[in-house]
């Protein structure tokens, strides 16, 4: 018989069933256990964490600070406007997402519902301009120019608009005081971008996808500061993105304001100077061309000479500041950034780069007296120089004998110039230098601050080009092969150009040097370099930084960070010469180029010496170029006109107008000095209320 126990089962198989029900057992024990940590253990942090993943938070832009002139007059401020927005998270509820309401509201506000529809669109890789690019939780601006009527119809038909509303925002403005745009002075504004939020996403101040920022000018300068702290409410949804609670909530904090050192009333009478000079330039006619002056460009700078610090600064052609505002259209972009354009973005006063011409002299005459030449000895003012086979002749001067380097100034003779700066070339060693040239004449432009930046608070300077022995060769090196293949022994002036450049374009030749002595050839200098050199010839050497910033105020007024001008150094000439130099630019301005418009036109030079130079850069393929830059004892002007003619005989009557605003001389030469502008230097700042507004000093009557 069989021992099988009447179960059926071995004695196997039960052990077997056995382990099942502990390994079962043993599971559902670790299950338990690790349920009770995250549940009972570290429930509470866990289900932060599940409520985090459910936070969408909801910006209100912080109000950007004012950015004011010198007197407290706004430049940039803010205007409340009616803003018409729509929440995606209202209309995303509806059964046809809002479709039906989105028309209407079109018919209201006088637009189409495609119109609607793209600007309130979220923006993706594929989709273009217009869209939003901000939190879809966000309420999305639709227009920012509705009218009461308008938001009155919204407002009561709240049923017919669910999702909609209309309520009064600050939107920046550009108020143009005085009509003084001052617009690449200010610059503009555009949405942040994606790069720029993860740039910033670790810092001291992030970005957030609803922000404005400054593109250039003071509104990119001092960005962080006008911008100010956005404020932000966090709302709890469900899966579904519908709010179920408020989270919490940060309140915004404004921008500080931005006190400047330009003068609105002198701003205005600068740009209008300008624009009024270049329409009489192109009604003069070119004899080298055939054609009537272009007059295409131009910029002006009116500077603080004791401090560096910028009254007024002007550049042609300009633009409206507040086409940027609310976003701006495809047409308006395109007009100001198309070839047809002239590029009016551009701050030509630090931007705009061009042979300075004669104006430039005061830098070689320092030069030769550094290199041993005396200031009173005796120089050959011929009508021209010859190098080899090649003439050289005066530009704006005749033959005038004999005469010491102040009426070399005076009368510009370029002749004078030519002789100093080949005779330099030619001690260090002419095309073939010896090992340490002295090269005198491009040194004194480094240390006078050519081929640099001056330093002004405000974005994209640009450094000009001071083309000595090393940039010749860099400049070889980089085009040299184009020139070998373009250029032609026997060809037209360029293709000649082209081939001597290719055999010896890294050397520098004697031509080279007399050009460059008279501000001629590859020299490039900025208005606002110019501005500065002439400034420190009137203060007596110092060269400043310049700026235009001037204080920044917080929002309440109880804290002012001043933005005090800085000392770059001085002017590597000694007292001597500079006051030499300073008697001979008062000669230009009473005897000199510049004579016929200040002391021939009833200038008050016994009460407000003027001092001044002349101007005129031949440009190849180019009309020439104006340029005029003065001083007196409290400020330094330039100006610069684009194929303008002469320097004298273009910019000449708009800087002459300038100082009498500024300083109050009428027709006949006589100082009023309640029609003064600026008597002198500013060095107060606007009045501050105890509620902080800032008070403007606004002057009775004026009219630019």
């Amino acid at each position: 018989m069989s021992n099988i126990p009447e179960t059926g089962r071995t004695p196997r198989v039960t052990i077997r069933l056995v382990a099942i029900q502990v390994l079962v057992f043993s599971l559902m024990l670790t299950l338990g256990g690790r349920l009770w940590y995250l549940q009972i253990r570290n429930g509470e942090e866990y289900a932060e964490k599940a409520a985090g993943n459910h936070v969408q938070q909801v910006v209100q832009p912080a109000v950007r600070g004012a950015i004011l002139d010198a007197r407290g007059v706004p430049l940039a401020d803010n205007e409340t406007r009616l803003v018409v927005s729509a929440s995606r998270t209202e209309l995303m509820k509806m059964p046809d997402g809002g479709k039906a309401v989105l028309t209407r509201l079109a018919d209201v506000l006088g637009m189409t519902y495609k119109e609607i529809s793209e600007k309130i669109r979220l923006c993706n890789a594929e989709t273009p301009q217009p869209c939003w690019n901000g939190s879809p939780y966000q309420p999305i601006p639709v227009t920012d120019e509705a009218t009461t009527q308008q938001a009155l119809q919204i407002r009561e038909r709240q049923e017919d608009f669910p999702g909609i509303t209309a309520e009064p925002t600050a939107v920046r403005r550009y108020p143009a005081p005085y009509g003084a745009k001052t617009s690449q002075v200010l610059g503009y504004l555009s949405p942040v971008t994606d790069e720029e939020i993860e740039q910033t996403k670790d810092g001291d101040s992030p970005l957030l996808s609803s922000d404005q920022v400054g593109r250039s000018g003071l509104e990119r300068q001092y960005d962080s500061a006008l911008r100010g702290d956005a404020g932000v409410t966090r709302y709890r949804v469900d899966n579904l993105g519908r709010v179920i609670g408020e989270a919490e909530n940060d309140a915004a904090e404004p921008g500080s304001s931005l006190v400047t050192s330009i003068d609105a009333r002198v701003q205005a009478v600068a740009e209008k100077e300008l624009a009024l000079a270049m329409k009489e330039a192109r009604k003069q006619f070119d004899d080298n061309t055939g054609r009537n002056y272009e007059a295409d460009a131009g910029a002006v700078v009116v500077m603080e000479a004791k401090t560096g610090r910028i009254v007024a600064m002007a550049s042609l052609p300009d633009y409206d500041p507040n086409v940027w505002v609310g976003g701006i259209s495809a047409k308006d972009y395109a007009a100001l950034t198309g070839k047809e354009s002239n590029y009016p973005l551009l701050n030509r006063a630090i931007q705009g780069q061009a042979a300075p011409g004669s104006i430039f002299k005061v830098i070689p005459t320092a030069a030769a007296v550094k290199a041993g030449y005396e200031f009173d000895g005796r120089y050959n003012c011929s009508s021209s120089y010859s190098i080899g086979g090649q003439v050289f002749k005066n530009f704006e001067s005749q033959n005038h004998g004999m005469i010491d380097l102040g009426r070399a100034l005076e009368v510009s003779c370029d002749t004078v110039y030519y002789a100093l700066a080949h005779q330099e070339w030619k001690r260090d060693g002419g095309i073939d230098p010896k090992k340490n040239p002295n090269d005198w004449f491009y040194k004194m432009a480094h240390e006078f601050g050519l081929g640099k930046l001056t330093g002004i608070d405000l974005p994209n300077e640009v450094t000009g080009r001071v083309p000595d022995r090393r940039w010749k060769r860099e400049y070889w090196e980089a085009n040299k092969d184009s020139w070998c293949k373009y250029g032609k022994k026997d060809g037209d002036y360029v293709e000649k150009i082209a081939y001597e450049n290719c055999l010896e374009g890294n050397k520098l030749r004697a031509g080279d040097s007399v050009n460059y002595s008279i501000g001629q050839g590859d020299t490039l200098v900025t208005p606002i370099q110019m501005a500065t050199i002439y400034a420190a010839l009137s203060n007596g050497g110092t060269v400043h930084e310049p700026t235009v910033g001037k204080a920044v105020i917080s929002p309440d007024g109880k804290r002012v960070r001043e933005i005090r001008p800085k000392e770059r150094g001085r002017l590597p000439i000694d007292r001597t010469t500079l006051r030499q130099m300073d008697e001979a630019l008062e000669g230009v301005a009473t005897r000199g180029t510049a004579a016929w418009r200040f002391a021939d036109t009833g200038w008050p030079q016994d009460k407000i010496p003027m001092h001044a130079k002349t101007g005129t850069a031949e440009v190849h393929g180019k009309q020439t170029t104006s340029w005029f830059a003065t001083y007196t004892d409290e400020y330094a002007i330039v100006m610069t006109i684009s194929q303008g003619g002469t320097g004298s005989g273009a910019s000449g009557p708009a800087v002459r107008n300038i100082y009498d605003a500024l300083y109050g001389v009428d027709d006949d030469g006589k100082i009023h000095r309640d029609r003064a502008l600026l008597p002198r230097p500013q060095k107060e700042l606007p009045r501050i209320t105890p509620d902080g507004t800032i008070e403007a000093q606004r002057q009775k009557g004026f009219k630019p």
